[in-house]
């Protein structure tokens, strides 16, 4: 009797995912694997970024007062976030200038996919009068953020919390994507990945600079 020989190709299909994916996760290298994925998904288009179509009235579009930038209680309490050379900045002192505000994570595949997108923006858009803050949620501390970036070499300014967030910025989901506008109003929110990199967005922001 004939014994029939083993062949890879006697492995069924999900086996083979299956331990592609135990080794991703086992090594880590799984959200980066998703999130590559995911912005392949961006690539196509159908994820950009939603702004509102007109700024003639940035009250009407508000989603709610940014009470953590405005001259409030809130901000008087003072909400506080800190760089990745550890300098605390007050949020409040970003009142008057138009501000990107990124909420994400290092395990957060999404948020990883978006990035590229949002450091091409902050190239073509980032000054003294349009602020990024690229808030970090990680609880793995300071230096996991700072290996992240300095490998991506993202060159967007990255914070996390130095002090209790704001309430005004709770989302259900990360990334969650804030414009504020120079008067201190939420204008625009977007939860979850989006591409930013469009000329809608350029133009939103642009046209919210005080001349």
């Amino acid at each position: 009797m004939n014994k029939k020989k083993f062949s890879i190709k006697d492995i069924p299909g999900w086996a083979v995912m299956l331990a592609v994916f135990g080794i991703l996760y086992f090594t880590g290298l799984h959200t980066e694997a998703i999130g590559q994925v995911q912005r392949i998904l961006l690539a196509t288009g159908i994820k950009n970024a939603d702004v509102p179509e007109t700024l003639q009235n940035p009250d009407a579009t508000a989603v709610v007062d940014a009470a953590a930038v405005a001259n409030t209680e809130m901000a008087g309490a003072g909400f506080k976030i800190v760089d990745l050379q550890g300098k605390q900045v007050a949020f409040e002192i970003l009142k008057g200038k138009v501000i990107f505000l990124n909420i994400w994570a290092t395990w957060c595949p999404p948020c990883i996919a978006e990035m590229p997108n949002i450091q091409k923006l902050y190239d073509k858009v980032g000054s003294d009068k349009i602020a990024f803050v690229m808030l970090s949620v990680d609880e793995g501390g300071m230096e996991k953020v700072k290996k992240f970036i300095d490998k991506k070499k993202y060159t967007f300014p990255v914070y996390m919390p130095a002090s209790q967030f704001p309430q005004e910025f709770y989302s259900n989901a990360i990334p969650t994507t804030f414009i504020i506008s120079p008067e201190g109003k939420i204008v625009a929110k977007q939860e979850g990945m989006a591409d930013y990199d469009t000329p809608e967005v350029v133009a939103f922001l642009q046209g919210m600079v005080k001349k």
